[in-house]
């Protein structure tokens, strides 16, 4: 993980008396198990979120607006401290030039997720269905907004994924302490965006049980971006910086492109940005303590 100042850190030694125990449990698998659990683990997060569905009977906006700011906010953090930072690290420890793999792996997240944005129909929440993006297509509104935050959870799942071949590659940059970290960040926004997509439906008259189970299923593709990202670090380790500036190209992208101006697009500006600003504390905080 992204050393820097952090090195110098003290940490509290009860608090971290957890973290030797989670190395010990993760030598014992194998890297690709370890991504297809943590997939696993953020998909279980985005159902539990979907799971509200059942018990709030009115959705205020103001909450749903905030929730989304605070996923923004996480996504943004882990962007750097958790991907970016290390591809740094890495490129300048292989005497590469620092900025330049991780750069020019951003740039292609962004291509990547703008190419699967232009073609793969989908709608944003919030937005009417003459705002659809991709390719035209009769599908119906449910079916588009389950496929926009599908591929929301595309970079979420390959980060999470990249972040554990890393450690598996042997890199000095990288913890599997720092990786848990990572995949709990990721987990704890998807209860927001679990929430908001079921609610979504559900403003859309369907079934609270199709709600729940549409959007619990919007973030299956997490735990198999996650084994692919770890299977491309393992099988070519001089990618691995390269990977980790696409992974967060491609969280960022979707960040800027969806997740901000949906939060900001009710006029809820203030508690959109608040969450915003929470979610990227709550990150640092977590990255930064288990790093």
């Amino acid at each position: 993980m992204y050393l820097g100042a952090r090195g110098k850190i003290p940490r509290a030694p009860g608090f971290y008396k957890v973290i030797p125990y989670m190395d010990l449990f993760f030598k014992n698998i194998h890297p690709l198990l370890q991504a297809l659990i943590a997939g696993i683990f953020t998909w279980s997060l985005t159902a539990f979120g979907a799971a509200f569905v059942f018990a709030a009977k009115e959705f205020h906006q103001k909450v749903f607006d905030a929730l989304l700011g605070f996923a923004g906010g996480v996504m943004i953090a882990a962007s750097f401290w958790s991907l970016l930072a290390p591809a740094i690290e890495m490129s300048q420890h292989s005497g590469m030039v620092p900025w330049m793999p991780p750069a020019l792996g951003f740039l292609l997240g962004t291509i990547f997720l703008r190419s699967i944005d232009k073609i793969l129909p989908h709608l944003h929440l919030g937005f009417p269905v003459s705002e659809a993006e991709g390719v035209k297509t009769s599908w119906r509104r449910s079916v588009l907004l389950v496929l926009a935050i599908t591929i929301h959870n595309i970079p979420e799942g390959l980060a999470v994924g990249v972040a554990i071949g890393a450690v598996a590659s042997g890199s000095l940059d990288t913890s599997i302490a720092a990786a848990i970290a990572l995949t709990v960040g990721i987990g704890i926004q998807n209860i927001p965006e679990g929430f908001a997509v079921s609610v979504s439906l559900r403003r859309e008259k369907i079934s609270r049980f199709k709600s729940f189970w549409y959007g619990q299923l919007s973030a299956i593709v997490e735990p198999i971006a996650a084994v692919l990202g770890a299977t491309a670090v393992l099988w070519a380790k001089p990618i691995l910086p390269y990977a980790l500036g696409f992974a967060a190209g491609a969280m960022i992208f979707v960040v800027i492109e969806e997740v901000i101006p949906e939060s900001q697009r009710n006029g809820h500006t203030d508690l959109a940005t608040a969450g915003t600003i929470l979610g990227f504390l709550a990150m640092m905080i977590l990255d930064v303590a288990f790093s």
